[in-house]
């Protein structure tokens, strides 16, 4: 039976000489949670790890559009669709997008633009319609000089296309390439970074009744079975991120459950990105029902991450989460630049 190697994560600064990094970054770990179906999980030396798991867990991520891995990055995001479940329409005409941009791009190191709700219950919208909210806004943040890396929240391959035309750089498929069969070669061929999530069903069904054996490990398990997917095409590991997919075809346990697990992530040999912000486990959780209320709990999670050596945030309140990010550093003991 396979066995599962969940790094037990510390940031202290009085790190052990025999410690090893997570990733090669900043979080470190000398004790492993050592996970399989058929059995209650042991603690385990880190050394303990076999070396090819182990080397996945350690080994340095490259950089992604010239964004090293070592220290925590922030991915801003910015709906321009009407109906988004935090901010629907307050930024869907191209005015708008661009100052939200602009206040982005001062806090973010990279910005998401998605012009196709995927909250739960949300219908699909026509390529056409999808590609016309997000190509000309893209478009118009590289003529307006904003050079953050640029990524495409799509699950389709002529949206996408149209996005890495306009200056987009990364392709975000919160279907993991399952939706749409010609976005994985299209990645291929352009180079584009991607980032695959973890689902389970559609946006229109997901919450219908999620079930799962062991939440973390088949997530675990069918993001292995997508970056491996995505290799097979010709798309390096060097531009894979990936992501579990907070609220995506999960209870709030199960969301609680993969929050408390991240760490096991960095298993896959990837960048792992979290996108958690305002969602609706915070608001159950906190009593917070406006989304637009939620940037304290949102940013609770998002220390949590990064607590766990997660590289990308994928925030709504970037600024918000930036001062957080450097205060909780600076505490830590880490260079003020790791932010």
């Amino acid at each position: 039976m396979r066995r599962y190697f969940r790094p037990i994560v510390q940031n202290d600064p009085a790190r052990p000489a025999d410690a090893l990094p997570i990733a090669g970054g900043w979080a470190w770990f000398t004790r492993a949670e050592e996970l399989r179906r058929d059995g209650p999980p042991r603690i385990i030396p880190a050394h303990a790890i076999p070396f090819e798991e182990r080397a996945a867990l350690t080994a340095p991520r490259p950089a992604l559009a010239g964004l090293t891995m070592d220290r925590p990055r922030i991915m801003g995001i910015l709906n321009v669709t009407p109906d988004s479940f935090s901010d629907g329409g307050r930024f869907d005409r191209p005015e708008a997008a661009l100052e939200q941009a602009r206040a982005l791009a001062a806090a973010s190191d990279m910005i998401d633009i998605g012009g196709e709700s995927t909250r739960p219950g949300a219908p699909e919208v026509a390529v056409q319609d999808e590609i016309g909210r997000t190509a000309p806004v893209i478009a118009a943040l590289r003529d307006a000089g904003i050079a953050r890396p640029i990524s495409i929240d799509t699950r389709k391959a002529p949206v996408a296309e149209a996005a890495l035309a306009a200056g987009a750089v990364m392709v975000n498929d919160v279907s993991g390439f399952d939706f749409d069969p010609a976005l994985a070669p299209l990645t291929a061929r352009t180079g584009a970074l991607v980032c695959l999530m973890h689902a389970q069903g559609t946006p229109e069904t997901m919450q219908a009744d999620p079930r799962y054996e062991n939440v973390l490990l088949d997530v675990y398990d069918a993001l292995a079975a997508r970056v491996a997917r995505a290799q097979a095409v010709g798309i390096p590991r060097s531009h894979i991120v990936v992501d579990p997919g907070i609220g995506f075809g999960k209870t709030l346990g199960h969301n609680l459950a993969l929050l408390r697990g991240l760490s096991l992530f960095h298993g896959l040999g990837c960048p792992v990105l979290l996108g958690a912000s305002r969602k609706s486990f915070i608001g159950i959780i906190s009593g917070v029902e406006d989304a637009r209320q939620r940037a304290p709990g949102s940013i609770a999670v998002a220390l949590a991450a990064a607590q766990q050596g997660v590289q990308i945030l994928r925030v709504h309140d970037a600024a918000e989460t930036r001062q957080a990010l450097r205060v909780d550093q600076a505490l830590k003991g880490l260079d003020r630049g790791h932010v």
